[in-house]
């Protein structure tokens, strides 16, 4: 039993690891400010919700676990709340999205 909840644990933190890689990447190469926030807050997300699982399931029922599942909601309300934020500033600051031909990156 513990090695299936240990591969688990492996598991989740693995793709914690790599969703918040490919944020990183995104935001590094994709070409305006509407993409960023968009690859930032839906892996960014998804990474940290994937770590925070793996330490609720590595600490089991302790009283640790009611603050990681609190920092999990957390993150999933303010990461897409930020996102949308950012992309609004920048709408209401005339940032003209990025389109297939445009010269801009």
């Amino acid at each position: 039993m513990n090695d299936i909840r240990m591969g688990i644990i492996v598991a989740m933190l693995a793709g914690g690891v790599f969703f918040t890689f490919v944020s990183a990447v995104g935001v590094i190469r994709l070409p305006d400010v509407y993409s960023r926030a968009h690859t930032a807050s839906q892996t960014d997300t998804l990474g940290a919700g994937l770590v925070v699982g793996a330490v609720v399931l590595a600490y089991g029922f302790e009283s640790e676990v009611i603050k990681a599942v609190l920092l999990l909601v957390f993150i999933f309300i303010t990461n897409p709340t930020a996102a949308h934020a950012v992309a609004r500033a920048a709408y209401e600051e005339g940032i003209e999205p990025w389109t297939e031909g445009d010269e801009r990156r």
